[in-house]
This record gives C-alpha cells, sequence and structure tokens, in this order.
C-alpha cells in the first residue's frame, strides 16, 4: 500500500486558508497576482503572501501558487517578479500553464519546484512524460480522465500526480476553452472566466446543455491510493470558508476511516447534486446539472454547522520535548519536530514544601500544547527529587518554546535567487505571407497553387492517402487519451511510410506521440502561444511551425520574435470548447445522432458540435471569424480553418481568403482587433 495522498484545498481568503489548515488540509493553493487561473479571488502578495506562507509552514502545510495563466510578451518582467516574491515567501511550488512562466521559473529560481497545471489539458500517458523532460516534478491531471485511465497513466510515469477529487467541473477540457474570451472578451486562459456555460443553452431538450454538475470522488479515496496518486484536489478558489473546511473534513474522514456525510456537502455546494461520470466512464446525461434556489438555501442552512469544524487547529506536528530541572539552575526545555530544535529557559525551581514535582505531573503541564498544531509525541524528564515549579512557570515555559518552534519552522527556506532575463531569440518573418488551410474532409478540398500548406485530420488521411503530399500534414486529435495513444502513432507511422512528413499538435502529448512517428510537429492554435518564449521554448521540442493563439491581438502578434515560422487563423468557424461530455447525448445514449447536432443559446444563435468518433466533440463558433480583409500584422502564414462547411462554403471561403476580399456572410472578427482581458 502507497503513502496516503495530499488533501490539497483550495484558498481565496484569509479565512478560507484558515479554513483548509485547521480542518486538516496537508497542501493549499492560492493566488499571488493577475498571471493565475482565478484572478477574482483574493491574491496573496506582499505580507499577506510572507504572512500566509509562514503560518501554513509552521502548521506543516505545504504552500502551491498558481501562476497557471497565458502571459504576452510585455508581462515577462512583472511575471519575473511575481516569481522572485513567492521564491522568496518559501512558496513549496509554482503551478504552470505557460512555457514562459516556465523557463521564467528555471533561470530565476531552479529549486522552486513546477507543477503542470490542469489548464495544459494533460490526459495522457506521452504529455505526462513530456512536462517530465520539461522539468516538471507533478502534473495536475485532466479532470475528464477515468480511473481506469489514471490508473494507465500512473503505471507508465514516475512523476507526482494530482488528481480533482471534488468541485465544479469546466464544460471543455481546461485550457481548450474560448467560450468566456469569444463571447464577453474574458479568458478563461487569463484568469476571468465569466463562465457563460453556465447560461441557458439549448441541445436535445435540455435547457443547461453546457452546465455540469459538480464532482465529488472522494468515496473513492482508497483506489486512488491504491493507484499510487500523490495529491487529491479540490476545487474552489472562489467558494466560502465552510466549503473548504466541509470538504477536507470529508477528505481526512475517509483517509482515516471515518465515515463522512455527502449530504453535508451536498448542502454546503452543489449544482443540482454531484456526478462520478468522468471517474466511472459513464458520461452521459446525467452529468449535467445547475445551481437552483432550492440548492442555494441549503447551503445558507449549512453554514453554521460547518464552522465548528474549523475553529480549532488540527493537532498534526509531533515534537519531542526534553526538559531539565536541577537544584539551583533555571529550568529548560528543549522541543524539537525532527528538524527544527529551539531550547527555552524559565524560573528556577525552589525546594518542595509539600508536593515536589513528579515526572507525570511535568509530562501533563507540557503535553498542553493548547491553539499550536503541535502534540507530544516524546518525552524525557531530567529531575531533581524535592523540588516544586509553579504551574504558571512550567505553562510559560512550553509556552515559549513552542512559540519559537513555531517561528523556527514558519522562516522561509534559503534559496538563491537568480535575476537573468533574456531576451527571446528573435527572427525577421516574412513580408509576404503564405496560405494555408485546414480541411475537415476531403470533400472542401479546393486544389490552388496559392495554397502553400494544408492539414486534415488524421482519420481522413487515413482513409484517403492519395492527399499525401509534399506539403500535407496529418492533424491528430485535439484529445487522445491513453489507450489511443499507440494507435496514433501506428497511424502517424503509417502515414508516413506514404509520404507524410508533417503533423499538426493542438495538446502538448501530440508533439511528443508526432516525433515517435518519425515526423515534424506543427503547433497548432491549441497550444495557447501567446509569447516569444512560449514559441523558443516548442521549437526545443521539435515544432518547426507554430501557429498562435486566436485569443491574441494582431498588435501582439506583430510584436512577437521567433526563430521558426509563424501563423494565425483568418477565416473559418473557430472552436470554443472540446468536450468528452457530449450535451446531444440523451438517456438513450448517441441514437441515430448524425455527428453534428446543434447547441442554441438564449438570444437564438445556433452553435454546431462536431463529434469525433464519439471520443469527444468541438462546440464551434455559431459564425466564422473573417479578417483576411484586415491590416493583418506581418507573420509567415495565413490559415483557412474548415470545419461544418459543405464543399461550396468551403470553396467560396478559401477563394475569399485568397483574395483577400471582404466576407459576404455573417462573421466575427474575433479577437484580433479586441482589447482581451
Amino acid at each position: 500500500m502507497r503513502k496516503n495522498p495530499e488533501i490539497l484545498a483550495p484558498v481565496g481568503t484569509e479565512g478560507s486558508l484558515e479554513a483548509a489548515v485547521y480542518a486538516g488540509a496537508d497542501a493549499v493553493y492560492f493566488g499571488a497576482g493577475a498571471c493565475n487561473a482565478r484572478r477574482n479571488a483574493g491574491q496573496f502578495t506582499g505580507e499577506r503572501l510572507q504572512d500566509a506562507v509562514r503560518f501554513c509552514h509552521a502548521h506543516g502545510v505545504s504552500v502551491h501558487v498558481t501562476v497557471n495563466t497565458l502571459v504576452r510578451d510585455e508581462e515577462r518582467n512583472a511575471v519575473a517578479d511575481t516569481i522572485e516574491e513567492i521564491a522568496r515567501a518559501g512558496v513549496d511550488a509554482a503551478i504552470v500553464q505557460d512555457l514562459c512562466v516556465m523557463k521564467l521559473i528555471q533561470k530565476i529560481c531552479p529549486s522552486l519546484q513546477m507543477h503542470g497545471s490542469t489548464q495544459m489539458a494533460v490526459h495522457n500517458i506521452s504529455g505526462v512524460r513530456e512536462l517530465a523532460d520539461l522539468g516538471f516534478s507533478r502534473v495536475v491531471l485532466a479532470r475528464e480522465l477515468s480511473i481506469g485511465e489514471i490508473r494507465a497513466i500512473r503505471q507508465e510515469t514516475n512523476v507526482e500526480l494530482e488528481c480533482f477529487v471534488h468541485g465544479a467541473l469546466c464544460m471543455s477540457a481546461s485550457g481548450m476553452c474560448y467560450l468566456s474570451a469569444m463571447l464577453g472578451e474574458r479568458s478563461g486562459n487569463r484568469g476571468l472566466c465569466a463562465q457563460p456555460c453556465r447560461l441557458p443553452f439549448t441541445c436535445n431538450g435540455s435547457d443547461y446543455a453546457l452546465s455540469l454538475k459538480d464532482m465529488s470522488h472522494i468515496a473513492h479515496y482508497a483506489e486512488y491510493r491504491e493507484i499510487g496518486v500523490d495529491s487529491l484536489k479540490i476545487e474552489g478558489r472562489l467558494k466560502s470558508p465552510e466549503y473548504v473546511a466541509a470538504t477536507v473534513d470529508a477528505v481526512r474522514r475517509v483517509r482515516d476511516g471515518e465515515p463522512y456525510s455527502e449530504e453535508m456537502l451536498r448542502s454546503v455546494f452543489s449544482r443540482s447534486g454531484f456526478t462520478e461520470g468522468y471517474y466511472r466512464a459513464e458520461r452521459n446525461h446525467t452529468m449535467f446539472g445547475v445551481r437552483t434556489e432550492a440548492d442555494a438555501k441549503r447551503s445558507k442552512e449549512a453554514v453554521s454547522d460547518v464552522r465548528a469544524l474549523y475553529r480549532a487547529p488540527q493537532k498534526r506536528v509531533p515534537v519531542r520535548a526534553e526538559i531539565e530541572i536541577r537544584a539551583g539552575q533555571a529550568a529548560s526545555l528543549s522541543v524539537s519536530d525532527g528538524t527544527h530544535t529551539v531550547k527555552a529557559s524559565g524560573d528556577v525551581p525552589e525546594p518542595a514544601v509539600h508536593a515536589p514535582l513528579s515526572e507525570e505531573s511535568v509530562k501533563k503541564s507540557i503535553a498542553k500544547t493548547g491553539g499550536t498544531p503541535f502534540y507530544l509525541d516524546a518525552f524525557n524528564c531530567a529531575l531533581d527529587p524535592g523540588l516544586m515549579l509553579s504551574a504558571s512557570s512550567l505553562n510559560t515555559l512550553r509556552r515559549t518554546a513552542l512559540d519559537a518552534l513555531y517561528e523556527k519552522r514558519a522562516e522561509p527556506p534559503e534559496r538563491e535567487i537568480l535575476h537573468p532575463m533574456p531576451e527571446p531569440d528573435g527572427a525577421v518573418r516574412r513580408s509576404t505571407p503564405v496560405f494555408c488551410v485546414r480541411y475537415a474532409s476531403e470533400k472542401q478540398w479546393t486544389d490552388d497553387p496559392r495554397i502553400a500548406y494544408y492539414s486534415m485530420p488524421l482519420n481522413v488521411l487515413l482513409k484517403h492517402p492519395a492527399y499525401i503530399r509534399e506539403n500535407a500534414a496529418a492533424e491528430v486529435p485535439a484529445l487522445v487519451y491513453p489507450d489511443e495513444e499507440k494507435i496514433v502513432v501506428s497511424n502517424l507511422l503509417a502515414l508516413r511510410q506514404q509520404g507524410l512528413r508533417y503533423a499538426v499538435a493542438e495538446n502538448i502529448g501530440a508533439i511528443r506521440l508526432i516525433r515517435e512517428a518519425g515526423l515534424v510537429p506543427v503547433g497548432g492554435y491549441g497550444l495557447n502561444v501567446t509569447n516569444s518564449d512560449a514559441i523558443l521554448e516548442y521549437a526545443k521540442r521539435g515544432v518547426q511551425m507554430q501557429f498562435v493563439s486566436f485569443e491574441l491581438s494582431a498588435p501582439k502578434i506583430r510584436d512577437l520574435y521567433s526563430a521558426i515560422p509563424l501563423g494565425m487563423i483568418v477565416s473559418g468557424r473557430l472552436p470554443l470548447m472540446q468536450l468528452r461530455a457530449c450535451p446531444a447525448r440523451t438517456d438513450r445514449g448517441c441514437g441515430s445522432c448524425d455527428g453534428r447536432p446543434v447547441v442554441g443559446d438564449r438570444k437564438g444563435a445556433a452553435f454546431p458540435l462536431v463529434c469525433h468518433a464519439r471520443q469527444y466533440s468541438t462546440l464551434l463558433n455559431s459564425v466564422p471569424l473573417y479578417v483576411a480583409d484586415k491590416q493583418l500584422p506581418p507573420i509567415d502564414a495565413y490559415a483557412v480553418y474548415l470545419t461544418v462547411e459543405s464543399t461550396d462554403e468551403a470553396r467560396a471561403l478559401i477563394q475569399n481568403t485568397l483574395d483577400r476580399a471582404a466576407y459576404p456572410d455573417a462573421h466575427t472578427t474575433g479577437l484580433a482587433f479586441r482589447n482581451l482581458l
């Protein structure tokens, strides 16, 4: 049997920090500054950060800080300052999404551990291995994985694995959602998700087709432990202290073999109850739910019952105490937690008039550790006979020693902080961009000499190898789960034998699969590249051309440095979500679905949903992007991104784009000319 997994609690305020620690969390995570995925949660900076880390470390609790949003080139210095601040404060690990942040940590404080954020959408063995090669000590796995898939990843990898065990579920795979950015100019990848998915969206009779219930896998603690999961994470940095305390207490109880109340958890916060759909690989209509007025009422009523869970700290730090009480000299007490040892001096004992001190009475006084995290684990007493020392003197001696030990534990570790801030490597790009096309099917094919490169989904090229040419690329599925990885590599190898040279990666794990097949990776929009450092790091991983994030504005794209060619999508329906729980699935399963259902919003817009072999589906924007007729930044390639277009629609969109002509139909200019937050 492996060690118990860490209980990792969310923190947004000092109140929730105290609730997490006092309720029994082994570690907490919170934000420090703007570069984190919950910018609306309370941030710990300056003295607040230092005090929080000191408090946690004194209580034996680790601190993980989220530095897990996408950054832009002009933000590098601010991010570097944040990294230096958290390193000096003694933070144990940084949770990271962007390879720019990774690079800065490695340059500024190499001893600061890095955890790969769930925003990196790591959902397979290849993704975990890729992060391990990059220097990450832990990977936060995607929430959409089943327990069997987690087991498969654990069996093939050695780095620490962290899994969400309770809390809200995003509709999309984390890091692959652009709905909030496109609809409201508030990017989830920048920490400002407005949660538009919780609004009324309709599909197959459901009124909230993009809203999932919260997950709760606490009852399966033993299986996570048996597999070898290192950390069980609770979602909820925007939630109340009561929520934090209740969930931490529930996990702790299960760990200790005690019963817990799921009804209490449901009362504190839920969306029409909980789901285990991902855990059990039963991804069906029962996973969907929305927060109701009844849910909110129950939460209000449950608050007072939960507060008792965090009124006093858990006694989690064992100490060894050695006391010496000798005639004619000041009493002394030494206490040690195994790492730190402190010594305190007290009063000089007097001859006893009535009842002299005994070892038992002294131990009883020293064991009263009060509102501290300490408990007496071992005790040694050197006591001369016939002496007396008042209870208040012994209490003062104990408090002085334990206070000193508390302060010693709270001191930040000494770390080497470096200050190199090298500029990204740069290269001048072409003044005349080439054109690329992403085809969804062979029926959209246009044989135009102006198209320099093109890609097709891997399964399409397998069926139609005649489209394999020197300038072709196979698009690896955005989501490749563990049981499909070897199949993908085998298929890529088969296409390579037929002349294929390139493959498109929309996820960091896919880069590794492409390299294993001996092909050249092309970085897709899904790698979420928004800065020059990330481009350089992906180039080191073998990427020889990179398409930047469509959340990046034209001026930001213009200022990027790159040693490899860059591209941007200029026309086509943009993918807004990658969904493993399909909203079109009914209680009868997929039924007669043609793989092209539609999700509607409250304003009457229709968002096409594209099924990928019943493994996952992609939610597309209701109208296509079109900026080919605008003043675009100098870049190496402009791309047409085809999805559900008919043959005629695809041909028209391609021709308009190649001609840089105005587009006559309804469209959006996306985020290229907006000030995305």
